[in-house]
């Protein structure tokens, strides 16, 4: 069975768990299971863009969804689906069983979504904004927090604005998971091990805070000039541990393409956003299916 056939398969299964809203008007074109199987098959990066990728599925899917609407239209209905969307995300976590992991790692990674030379306010003036990136310097866009366990698998994730500091990301991510927002679902459920960062989430007072209110032990290496500084053993140590969120990002930035994101609507962004995440979950279930290592993503790419 192909990934595509396992992915719709897996799609259909949760949908028949969870019952269709009504909604006013006619009835869409396409079911919800095949929207989110054709987002999420979507986001791969060997489709070079949304145009790219309807060009593909009007050739070579039409036998599998006969009933495939205009490019717009379908638009218009994966962003009805978002939080159907990261609901499916949360049941890719579950099948992982990620709640067994003795830590999780905690990172945020800037999200470009146009060039901040640029004139002008864009698409999404008002929630997106400048912002600094130790890798790619100053950038337009928003800052994504993921939470990854140690096999890779993603357990939750939020966004904001490029310049939101990560202490204050990670204040929303913990508070949202200690008490479950149904607006914000995809930060998924409250580790049962710490969090293990880097320097951008330091400060005692935080880390008190976080852990007395939410529950959310923080680890990340102390400054150099620290009075308890830690040993060069086992700074690597952390260091190599931390190394599967970057592992990660490089999935979710160039495996399923959110380098290229140049959304247009906020709901469109959330939606895409979540199928990147649970393709890239999906992939480590279907591996797991197969008896392969987890994040081998390369030759899984087929209808």
């Amino acid at each position: 069975m192909t990934i595509g056939a396992s992915l719709y398969v897996t799609v259909d299964d949760f949908c028949h768990s969870h019952p269709p809203k009504k909604r006013p008007g006619p009835q869409a074109s396409l079911s919800e299971s095949e929207i989110i199987t054709l987002t999420i098959f979507a986001q791969w990066s060997r489709f070079a863009s949304e145009r790219d990728f309807y060009r593909y599925a009007q050739t070579n899917l039409l036998d599998a969804f006969p009933t495939l609407p205009s490019r717009s239209q379908f638009n218009r209905l994966v962003r009805s689906c978002t939080q159907l969307i990261e609901a499916f995300f949360l049941h890719l976590v579950s099948l992982l069983e990620v709640r067994k992991s003795p830590y999780e790692a905690l990172d945020s990674s800037a999200m470009p979504i146009r060039n901040c030379k640029r004139r002008g306010h864009g698409w999404l003036a008002g929630n997106a904004d400048i912002g600094w990136s130790n890798s790619i310097g100053w950038y337009e866009g928003f800052s994504l927090l993921t939470s990854v366990d140690p096999t890779g698998a993603i357990t939750g994730f939020c966004f904001g604005a490029a310049s939101t500091a990560d202490q204050q990301m990670a204040e929303t991510f913990f508070a949202t998971r200690a008490y479950p927002n149904e607006r914000l679902i995809s930060v998924g459920s409250a580790s049962s091990g710490p969090y293990m960062t880097d320097k951008g989430f330091e400060g005692a007072e935080n880390h008190l805070k976080w852990l007395h209110h939410y529950g959310a032990r923080v680890i990340h290496p102390p400054k150099r000039n620290s009075k308890k500084p830690w040993s060069k053993r086992l700074r690597r140590w952390v260091a190599s541990i931390r190394q599967i969120v970057e592992s990660t990002y490089d999935k979710l930035f160039n495996t399923f393409g959110l380098w290229r994101e140049r959304p247009h609507e906020l709901e469109g962004l959330r939606a895409r956003l979540a199928a990147r995440m649970a393709l890239h979950d999906f992939c480590i279930w279907l591996n797991d299916q197969l008896g392969r290592p987890r994040l081998a993503f390369a030759d899984l790419l087929a209808w």
